[in-house]
This record gives structure tokens, C-alpha cells and sequence, in this order.
């Protein structure tokens, strides 16, 4: 029976793999994939704004930056094995050296990495590694193994009979942003590389721009420069063979077209603001070592160089909070919604800092404009705790679900939180009611609150078989506390295990 059963499942799995075989439109090979590709284009466009807001947001200080970089990737888009797919480039407002691609076509490039890149051609070979990362479903790719993994389809025993498309899809979506953003394997970075440095040479430019790159990065790497460490190298991790394969790659090419002084002038206002950055680096390292007044003085500096980047304003913000100063930490909040409107993060600081002042209401309104933008666990917990307090258990233990999933130090209390609203949406659930023998040789109910808030007006029942006594139970029975209660029956404490004694709980009240 086992080895037939054993058969089957390899029969089944052998067939799923190849219902969910795809072409790779950069390799032309033929893939694994439980995602078609309308299904990756909207898990690309689901997460692409979250992404960005979760990541700095977009920059805004040179609005033709933003075109610039759009320009040079809708070039490289159009000369890919995928031109069709509904790209979009994007430069983020973060100072770490980094870029990355969803699925779908949705790549952004940090600010950080534009002021550390030489000229166009190397902007190029960045934004044509990642066109080859969503051309060549890599994304997928990565998606579909980590579902496989989680739905145990790697083990053969696990099996996946009775699994739907959808199921499978959900399954790779669910996982899809751990995998897409984690370390790509050494295939699709060697893939990368060289469909990328193709790309480059199809939209004219010179193949050494990423040969010269990929060389920057293995000595940065060797150097343990963290930011790049902790960031581009995260998710693109360099390597001495990697250069090498560009290396004797880029020989088969001629040279061509690098437009330094026109990449220069494009990033003019972000090598101009970099003081600006700097002083706010510092200041956010003193912020994380607890000493605000020294991170306002840095933030001073920042400002004065920058007057418009909502950052440092935010950062004067919590810093403010830190020194108890709320009038100051709510001012701060609120200029860096004005320089920014389109960022969650203010609202969600200023929403917070009214809320606990006991401006409940411009409090809760303001975290649910930044909910609006992007959900977070901090936003998630200050909305359920306005619905428990409104007693609207049912959205309370919604928003605290949300925080529940989340890392970081909400999680627990979230959790917490979460079982008293549902505790207050069905009591009865939390009573644990269990027959034991009390003196003198008569059947009780011992009735345990497993909840974390004291319960009243319990209704049960017990049964021996044939009769049936409701008992009210109107006292209170605190958190993680038990009470006894007697019932009419009467036993020979030695018969207990004969009869037939059943018990329940039909109602019960949060008590006041």
C-alpha cells in the first residue's frame, strides 16, 4: 500500500511540475512556476508603493532626476528579451547604496547608490541587472520554490493532492516578498550579469560600465563597507567570479557610449545635498544611542543645508519626543508633513504623540491616514486599542491580528491584546468546564477562566445521561483563577468513572 501510494504521489507531483512549466523569455529554457505572468504583474503592482514607502518613500527634491533614471531604463526596457511588461523605475529616497526589482517590471534604485555610480553607463548596467531580474522571472522563480517549501512539496511524502491553482498561488504570493527580496542564488545573478551587459550593449552603451562596477564592488565587499554589506550586498551579493565572467563577457563586445557629464548633471542636487545626509547619519546614530540633544544639533546642520527633505524633520521629531518636549516633537511632525505629504511615517509619529496626550481623536485620525498609505504593526496596535476602547471587539481583534504578524516589539502585545478582544466577542469559549467529585461524595463543576479578563454570569449544564441541570455560575472568575461548583448529583467517589457525566458552557459575560 505504501510504495503504491508512494507512486502516486511522485505520478502527481511529476504532472504538477509539468502543468506549471514556463519559458523563461531571457533563456528561452524551459521552468518550474506556479505563477503565470499576469499572476507575478499584479503581485509586482500589489507590493511596488509599499515597497517604496516602507524604503525611504520616493525622492522628490529633483523631480528630473526621477525622469532621468525613468529615461535610461525605458531604453534598456525596450532593447530586453520583455519588452512589454509594464515597467516602472523609481529613485528612493534612502541613502543606502541599493537597487532591487519585483516581479512585473517595478525596479527603484536608492539615492544612495546614484551618488556612489560614475556615469551613465554604470547607472545602466545596475537598471539593466534588474530589467533581467524581472525579465527573466527570477522573482518567480524564487517565489515558487519558497511555496513549494511551505506547502511541503519539496518532501515527496508531503504530497499535493487536492491542491488548487489558486491555492498554490496564494501560496507563492504569500512568500513571494521574502524571496524576491532575499539573496538571489548564483544562477540568476550570473544571469543577470550577462543579459544585462547584453541589454547595455543593445541600448549603445559601454559594457566596461559593469565590468567597472562589478570590480568597485568586490573591493568594497573585501572591505566589509558595511552599508554596502548590509544593503546591495544583501540581495546581489558580489564575487570575484562574478567579475571574472563580466570580465571575459565584455571582451565580446565593442566599447561603447559612458556620458559622464550628463549622468553628473543629472545627479548634481544629490551630490549637493550629500553634506546634508551626512550630518543626518550622524544624527540618527546618536538618535539610536539615546542622546537626542546631541542628534538636534547634528539635525541643525542638516537643515540648514536642506531645508526641504521631510527626513531630518521627522528625525527633529523624535528627537523632541525623546527630550519629553511634545509641543516641539508635534511641530516637527507636522513641517515634515508639509515638505512631504505623500509619506506615511509623520503621520503615523504625530498620530501617535496626540493620541497619547489624550487627543484621541486627531490622534486616530492621522494613524489612519498613514494606515491609508501603509499598514504598520505600531499603526495597526493604536487603531485596535480605539476599537476596544469603542468596544468594536470584532475590528479590535482585526488591527490586532494585523500587528500580531508583524516583527518587532508590537508582536507580544498585539497577541495579548488580540485574545481579550476575542475573549469579549465569545467568553464562553475561555471557560473551561471539567466534572470533579466534591464532599460529600457529590459531583461538581470546576470552572477554569483560561482568558486574561475576570468572567461572570456563566451558564452550564451537566448531565448524567438522562437528567440535565442548568446551573448559573453569577460570580466573577478572574484570569488564569478556577471555581468549584455543586451540582444535584451524587456518586460513590469509587463510581465517578461509570457514569456518564457530560458538562458544557452555554453562556458567559465579560465582567465589568
Amino acid at each position: 500500500m505504501f510504495k503504491t501510494r508512494y507512486f502516486l504521489l511522485i505520478i502527481v507531483i511529476a504532472a504538477q511540475f509539468v502543468l506549471g512549466c514556463s519559458t523563461n523569455p531571457v533563456t528561452g529554457k524551459q521552468e518550474l512556476s506556479l505563477l503565470s505572468s499576469n499572476q507575478e504583474i499584479n503581485i509586482g503592482e500589489k507590493n511596488y508603493g509599499s515597497y517604496r514607502q516602507a524604503q525611504g518613500g520616493d525622492y522628490y527634491l529633483d523631480p528630473s532626476l526621477q525622469s532621468y533614471v525613468s529615461g535610461v531604463g525605458a531604453k534598456l526596457a525596450q532593447v530586453s528579451d520583455a519588452p512589454n511588461l509594464p515597467y516602472e523605475f523609481v529613485v528612493l529616497n534612502n541613502s543606502m547604496p541599493n537597487a532591487w526589482a519585483l516581479p512585473g517590471g517595478k525596479i527603484a534604485i536608492n539615492r544612495g547608490l546614484l551618488a556612489y555610480l560614475e556615469d551613465e553607463a554604470q547607472l545602466a548596467a545596475v537598471l539593466a541587472h534588474e530589467i533581467v531580474h524581472a525579465a527573466a522571472r527570477h522573482g518567480a522563480s524564487q517565489m515558487t520554490r519558497g511555496a513549494l517549501t511551505n506547502l511541503g512539496l519539496i518532501a515527496i511524502g508531503a504530497g499535493i493532492e487536492g491542491k488548487t491553482n489558486t491555492q498554490l498561488y496564494d501560496a507563492a504570493s504569500q512568500v513571494g516578498i521574502a524571496a524576491w527580496m532575499s539573496k538571489y542564488g548564483r544562477d540568476d545573478e550570473l544571469e543577470s550579469d550577462y543579459y544585462g551587459m547584453e541589454y547595455m550593449v543593445r541600448a549603445g552603451y559601454d559594457p566596461q560600465g559593469a565590468v567597472e562596477l562589478q570590480k568597485a564592488f568586490v573591493a568594497l565587499n573585501k572591505g566589509s563597507q558595511p552599508d554596502f554589506v548590509n544593503a546591495l550586498f544583501a540581495s546581489h551579493p558580489p564575487s570575484q567570479k562574478r567579475l571574472e565572467a563580466n570580465q571575459v563577457h565584455a571582451k565580446n563586445y565593442p566599447s561603447g557610449r559612458r556620458y559622464r557629464q550628463r549622468y553628473l548633471n543629472a545627479i548634481a542636487q544629490v551630490i549637493k545635498d550629500q553634506p546634508a545626509y551626512d550630518f543626518a547619519k550622524q544624527a540618527h546614530e546618536k538618535l539610536r544611542k539615546k542622546q537626542p540633544k546631541e542628534a538636534l544639533r547634528d539635525l541643525d546642520k542638516a537643515v540648514l543645508a536642506q531645508n526641504n527633505e521631510f527626513s531630518f524633520w521627522l528625525m527633529r521629531g523624535y528627537a523632541w519626543a525623546m527630550l519629553g518636549n511634545n509641543k516641539n516633537a508635534e511641530l516637527a511632525f507636522t513641517t515634515s508633513i508639509i515638505k512631504n505629504p505623500a509619506h506615511y511615517r509623520a503621520y503615523l509619529e504625530r498620530g501617535i504623540l496626540l493620541y497619547d496626550q489624550g487627543q484621541r481623536e486627531k490622534g486616530i485620525s492621522d494613524i489612519k491616514r498613514s494606515h491609508a498609505i501603509l499598514p504598520t504593526a505600531k499603526g495597526s496596535y493604536y487603531l485596535g486599542e480605539q476599537e476596544m476602547a469603542m468596544k468594536n471587539y470584532a475590528r479590535a481583534k482585526s488591527y490586532y491580528s494585523e500587528a500580531s504578524n508583524s516583527p518587532g516589539k508590537f508582536r507580544e502585545l498585539a497577541q495579548q491584546k488580540m485574545m481579550v478582544a476575542d475573549q469579549n466577542l465569545n467568553p464562553k469559549k475561555y471557560i473551561q468546564a471539567k466534572v470533579v467529585i466534591v464532599e460529600p461524595a457529590q459531583v461538581g463543576i470546576k470552572l477554569t477562566n483560561l482568558g486574561t479578563v475576570p468572567i461572570h454570569n456563566i451558564q452550564i449544564w451537566i448531565s448524567n445521561g438522562q437528567t440535565t441541570q442548568n446551573i448559573l455560575w453569577h460570580k466573577n472568575i478572574n484570569s488564569k483563577k478556577s471555581a468549584i461548583i455543586r451540582s444535584q448529583f451524587k456518586v460513590g467517589v469509587s463510581s465517578l468513572s461509570d457514569q456518564l457525566f457530560q458538562v458544557g458552557v452555554t453562556n458567559a459575560v465579560i465582567a465589568p
